[in-house]
Protein backbone atom coordinates (compact mmCIF):
# COMPACT_ATOMS: atom_id res chain seq x y z
CA UNK A 1 0.00 0.00 0.00
CA UNK A 2 1.18 3.51 -0.79
CA UNK A 3 2.57 5.26 2.27
CA UNK A 4 0.27 7.80 3.86
CA UNK A 5 0.53 11.29 2.39
CA UNK A 6 0.25 14.39 4.53
CA UNK A 7 -1.77 16.93 2.57
CA UNK A 8 -2.87 20.48 3.39
CA UNK A 9 -5.71 22.05 1.37
CA UNK A 10 -6.76 25.69 1.56
CA UNK A 11 -10.38 26.68 1.10
CA UNK A 12 -11.33 23.10 1.96
CA UNK A 13 -14.47 23.85 3.96
CA UNK A 14 -16.69 23.74 0.87
CA UNK A 15 -16.90 23.36 -2.90
CA UNK A 16 -13.91 22.04 -4.78
CA UNK A 17 -11.69 22.21 -1.70
CA UNK A 18 -14.05 19.88 0.14
CA UNK A 19 -14.10 17.47 -2.83
CA UNK A 20 -10.30 17.52 -2.95
CA UNK A 21 -10.12 16.76 0.77
CA UNK A 22 -12.48 13.80 0.39
CA UNK A 23 -10.53 12.47 -2.59
CA UNK A 24 -7.12 12.56 -0.94
CA UNK A 25 -8.52 11.16 2.31
CA UNK A 26 -10.06 8.28 0.36
CA UNK A 27 -6.62 7.59 -1.12
CA UNK A 28 -4.96 7.03 2.27
CA UNK A 29 -3.85 10.61 2.91
CA UNK A 30 -4.19 12.45 6.18
CA UNK A 31 -5.67 15.81 5.30
CA UNK A 32 -5.39 19.15 6.99
CA UNK A 33 -8.54 21.06 6.09
CA UNK A 34 -7.79 24.77 6.33
CA UNK A 35 -10.20 27.63 5.76
CA UNK A 36 -11.43 30.86 7.34
CA UNK A 37 -14.77 29.14 8.04
CA UNK A 38 -14.04 27.06 11.12
CA UNK A 39 -17.49 25.55 11.60
CA UNK A 40 -17.78 24.33 8.00
CA UNK A 41 -14.18 23.12 8.02
CA UNK A 42 -14.67 21.07 11.17
CA UNK A 43 -17.81 19.55 9.65
CA UNK A 44 -15.80 18.43 6.61
CA UNK A 45 -13.30 16.75 8.92
CA UNK A 46 -16.09 15.00 10.82
CA UNK A 47 -17.54 13.71 7.55
CA UNK A 48 -14.15 12.42 6.38
CA UNK A 49 -13.54 10.68 9.71
CA UNK A 50 -17.03 9.14 9.60
CA UNK A 51 -16.06 7.56 6.28
CA UNK A 52 -12.89 6.08 7.75
CA UNK A 53 -10.47 8.78 6.64
CA UNK A 54 -8.11 10.98 8.63
CA UNK A 55 -8.53 14.74 8.76
CA UNK A 56 -8.23 17.68 11.10
CA UNK A 57 -8.92 21.39 10.87
CA UNK A 58 -6.64 24.38 11.33
CA UNK A 59 -8.02 27.85 10.67
CA UNK A 60 -5.96 29.95 8.26
CA UNK A 61 -6.33 33.22 6.40
CA UNK A 62 -4.14 33.00 3.29
CA UNK A 63 -3.92 36.79 3.09
CA UNK A 64 -2.26 36.93 6.53
CA UNK A 65 1.36 35.67 6.74
CA UNK A 66 1.09 35.40 10.54
CA UNK A 67 -1.89 33.07 10.16
CA UNK A 68 0.04 30.95 7.64
CA UNK A 69 3.03 30.78 9.97
CA UNK A 70 0.76 29.42 12.71
CA UNK A 71 -0.53 26.83 10.22
CA UNK A 72 2.97 25.63 9.32
CA UNK A 73 3.93 25.38 12.99
CA UNK A 74 0.82 23.32 13.69
CA UNK A 75 1.55 20.97 10.81
CA UNK A 76 5.22 20.51 11.66
CA UNK A 77 4.39 19.69 15.27
CA UNK A 78 1.96 17.00 14.08
CA UNK A 79 3.52 15.48 10.95
CA UNK A 80 7.02 14.12 10.22
CA UNK A 81 6.82 15.94 6.88
CA UNK A 82 4.37 17.82 4.65
CA UNK A 83 3.98 16.06 1.31
CA UNK A 84 1.52 18.20 -0.64
CA UNK A 85 0.15 21.74 -0.54
CA UNK A 86 -3.03 22.38 -2.53
CA UNK A 87 -3.68 26.10 -2.93
CA UNK A 88 -7.40 26.01 -3.63
CA UNK A 89 -8.89 29.02 -1.82
CA UNK A 90 -10.24 31.63 -4.22
CA UNK A 91 -12.99 34.10 -5.08
CA UNK A 92 -14.75 35.26 -8.23
CA UNK A 93 -15.57 38.59 -9.87
CA UNK A 94 -17.46 39.68 -12.97
CA UNK A 95 -17.89 43.20 -14.33
CA UNK A 96 -17.38 45.37 -17.37
CA UNK A 97 -13.83 46.69 -17.54
CA UNK A 98 -14.96 50.32 -17.64
CA UNK A 99 -16.87 50.15 -14.36
CA UNK A 100 -15.20 47.50 -12.20
CA UNK A 101 -13.84 49.27 -9.09
CA UNK A 102 -10.10 49.08 -8.51
CA UNK A 103 -10.95 47.97 -4.97
CA UNK A 104 -12.53 44.85 -6.48
CA UNK A 105 -9.40 44.21 -8.53
CA UNK A 106 -7.30 44.44 -5.36
CA UNK A 107 -9.66 42.10 -3.49
CA UNK A 108 -9.48 39.44 -6.21
CA UNK A 109 -5.71 39.68 -6.57
CA UNK A 110 -5.14 39.67 -2.81
CA UNK A 111 -6.86 36.29 -2.46
CA UNK A 112 -6.44 34.52 -5.80
CA UNK A 113 -2.83 35.49 -6.48
CA UNK A 114 -1.13 36.93 -3.41
CA UNK A 115 -2.77 34.32 -1.19
CA UNK A 116 -0.96 31.63 -3.17
CA UNK A 117 2.26 33.64 -3.10
CA UNK A 118 1.96 33.93 0.68
CA UNK A 119 1.44 30.19 1.05
CA UNK A 120 4.30 29.25 -1.28
CA UNK A 121 6.74 31.62 0.38
CA UNK A 122 6.25 29.82 3.68
CA UNK A 123 5.84 26.25 2.47
CA UNK A 124 8.60 26.15 -0.16
CA UNK A 125 11.42 26.50 2.43
CA UNK A 126 9.88 23.60 4.35
CA UNK A 127 9.85 21.45 1.20
CA UNK A 128 13.42 22.48 0.43
CA UNK A 129 14.53 21.48 3.90
CA UNK A 130 12.74 18.15 3.57
CA UNK A 131 14.24 17.57 0.12
CA UNK A 132 10.83 16.75 -1.35
CA UNK A 133 7.36 18.20 -1.75
CA UNK A 134 4.54 18.96 -4.17
CA UNK A 135 2.31 21.95 -4.86
CA UNK A 136 -0.98 22.08 -6.74
CA UNK A 137 -2.23 25.58 -7.49
CA UNK A 138 -5.88 25.89 -8.46
CA UNK A 139 -6.26 28.38 -11.31
CA UNK A 140 -9.06 28.19 -13.90
CA UNK A 141 -9.75 27.59 -17.57
CA UNK A 142 -10.31 31.37 -17.52
CA UNK A 143 -6.60 31.79 -16.89
CA UNK A 144 -5.87 30.12 -20.24
CA UNK A 145 -8.81 31.11 -22.43
CA UNK A 146 -10.46 34.14 -20.75
CA UNK A 147 -14.04 35.19 -21.27
CA UNK A 148 -15.36 38.77 -21.40
CA UNK A 149 -16.81 40.62 -18.39
CA UNK A 150 -14.49 38.81 -15.96
CA UNK A 151 -11.25 40.75 -16.45
CA UNK A 152 -10.01 40.80 -12.86
CA UNK A 153 -10.81 37.13 -12.31
CA UNK A 154 -9.24 36.12 -15.62
CA UNK A 155 -6.10 38.13 -14.89
CA UNK A 156 -5.72 36.67 -11.40
CA UNK A 157 -5.99 33.12 -12.70
CA UNK A 158 -3.65 33.77 -15.64
CA UNK A 159 -1.15 35.03 -13.08
CA UNK A 160 -1.55 31.79 -11.11
CA UNK A 161 -0.77 29.77 -14.26
CA UNK A 162 2.34 31.86 -14.92
CA UNK A 163 3.41 31.68 -11.27
CA UNK A 164 3.00 27.90 -11.33
CA UNK A 165 5.09 27.54 -14.47
CA UNK A 166 7.79 29.72 -12.93
CA UNK A 167 7.81 27.68 -9.72
CA UNK A 168 7.95 24.37 -11.60
CA UNK A 169 11.14 25.56 -13.32
CA UNK A 170 12.60 27.28 -10.28
CA UNK A 171 12.02 24.39 -7.86
CA UNK A 172 12.82 21.43 -10.11
CA UNK A 173 16.33 21.05 -8.70
CA UNK A 174 14.85 20.99 -5.19
CA UNK A 175 12.74 17.91 -5.98
CA UNK A 176 9.55 19.95 -5.62
CA UNK A 177 6.84 19.29 -8.18
CA UNK A 178 4.36 21.99 -9.17
CA UNK A 179 1.07 21.43 -10.98
CA UNK A 180 -1.71 23.84 -11.90
CA UNK A 181 -5.36 22.82 -12.06
CA UNK A 182 -7.48 24.75 -14.57
CA UNK A 183 -11.11 23.68 -14.29
CA UNK A 184 -13.86 25.07 -16.45
CA UNK A 185 -17.34 25.83 -15.11
CA UNK A 186 -18.71 23.20 -12.75
CA UNK A 187 -21.26 23.15 -9.96
CA UNK A 188 -19.58 24.63 -6.89
CA UNK A 189 -20.01 27.40 -4.36
CA UNK A 190 -17.69 29.83 -6.16
CA UNK A 191 -20.73 31.89 -7.07
CA UNK A 192 -21.32 32.59 -3.38
CA UNK A 193 -18.10 34.63 -3.32
CA UNK A 194 -18.89 36.40 -6.60
CA UNK A 195 -18.66 40.18 -6.62
CA UNK A 196 -20.32 41.93 -9.54
CA UNK A 197 -22.42 44.91 -10.52
CA UNK A 198 -24.00 42.81 -13.28
CA UNK A 199 -26.98 40.86 -11.85
CA UNK A 200 -27.53 39.29 -15.27
CA UNK A 201 -23.96 37.95 -15.27
CA UNK A 202 -24.53 36.40 -11.87
CA UNK A 203 -27.62 34.60 -13.17
CA UNK A 204 -25.84 33.49 -16.32
CA UNK A 205 -22.84 32.10 -14.44
CA UNK A 206 -25.22 30.20 -12.18
CA UNK A 207 -26.78 28.55 -15.23
CA UNK A 208 -23.35 27.69 -16.66
CA UNK A 209 -22.37 26.08 -13.35
CA UNK A 210 -25.56 23.99 -13.37
CA UNK A 211 -25.09 22.85 -16.98
CA UNK A 212 -21.51 21.64 -16.50
CA UNK A 213 -20.90 18.07 -17.72
CA UNK A 214 -18.74 17.33 -14.65
CA UNK A 215 -18.95 18.05 -10.94
CA UNK A 216 -16.50 18.84 -8.14
CA UNK A 217 -15.89 15.17 -7.39
CA UNK A 218 -14.82 14.53 -10.99
CA UNK A 219 -12.58 17.61 -10.95
CA UNK A 220 -10.98 16.28 -7.75
CA UNK A 221 -10.40 12.90 -9.42
CA UNK A 222 -8.65 14.61 -12.34
CA UNK A 223 -6.55 16.63 -9.92
CA UNK A 224 -5.52 13.53 -7.97
CA UNK A 225 -4.54 11.55 -11.06
CA UNK A 226 -2.66 14.48 -12.59
CA UNK A 227 -0.72 15.20 -9.41
CA UNK A 228 0.09 11.52 -8.95
CA UNK A 229 1.61 11.53 -12.45
CA UNK A 230 3.37 14.85 -11.76
CA UNK A 231 1.73 16.52 -14.75
CA UNK A 232 1.95 20.28 -14.94
CA UNK A 233 -1.26 21.44 -16.61
CA UNK A 234 -4.42 19.72 -15.39
CA UNK A 235 -7.42 20.45 -17.63
CA UNK A 236 -10.88 19.18 -16.79
CA UNK A 237 -13.36 19.96 -19.57
CA UNK A 238 -13.16 18.67 -23.14
CA UNK A 239 -14.41 21.96 -24.56
CA UNK A 240 -11.76 23.84 -22.61
CA UNK A 241 -9.06 21.47 -23.82
CA UNK A 242 -10.11 21.99 -27.45
CA UNK A 243 -10.18 25.77 -27.08
CA UNK A 244 -6.75 25.81 -25.45
CA UNK A 245 -5.34 23.67 -28.28
CA UNK A 246 -6.83 26.05 -30.84
CA UNK A 247 -5.19 28.98 -29.08
CA UNK A 248 -1.82 27.23 -29.11
CA UNK A 249 -1.92 25.94 -32.67
CA UNK A 250 -3.93 28.42 -34.74
CA UNK A 251 -2.79 31.87 -35.85
CA UNK A 252 -4.15 34.27 -33.26
CA UNK A 253 -6.40 36.06 -35.75
CA UNK A 254 -8.21 32.77 -36.41
CA UNK A 255 -8.45 32.01 -32.72
CA UNK A 256 -9.94 35.44 -32.00
CA UNK A 257 -12.44 35.01 -34.84
CA UNK A 258 -13.71 31.85 -33.14
CA UNK A 259 -13.78 33.38 -29.66
CA UNK A 260 -15.46 36.59 -30.83
CA UNK A 261 -18.37 34.48 -32.06
CA UNK A 262 -18.66 33.01 -28.58
CA UNK A 263 -18.49 36.53 -27.12
CA UNK A 264 -21.41 37.61 -29.29
CA UNK A 265 -23.35 34.62 -27.98
CA UNK A 266 -22.49 35.59 -24.42
CA UNK A 267 -23.68 39.16 -25.01
CA UNK A 268 -26.97 37.79 -26.33
CA UNK A 269 -27.40 35.56 -23.27
CA UNK A 270 -26.74 38.55 -21.01
CA UNK A 271 -29.37 40.59 -22.82
CA UNK A 272 -31.83 37.73 -22.37
CA UNK A 273 -31.07 37.58 -18.64
CA UNK A 274 -31.62 41.32 -18.37
CA UNK A 275 -35.02 40.86 -19.99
Amino acid sequence: MKSKQHVVITGAASGLGKALAFKWAAMNAEVCVTDINQQAGEQVCEQIIAQGGKAFFIACDITDPTSIKALTHGLQSRWPQIDLLINNAGVASADKMAVEPISQWRWVMEINLFGIVNMCQQFVPIFQQQGVGSIVNVASQAGLTPIPFMASYNASKAAVVSLSETLRLELADDNINVSVLCPGFFKTNLGSSLRTQLPAMEKLLGKLFEKSPIDATQVANIAYQGEANKQFLLLTHQQGKRLYQLKRLLPLRWYFTIVLKQTMRLRQLLREEQG
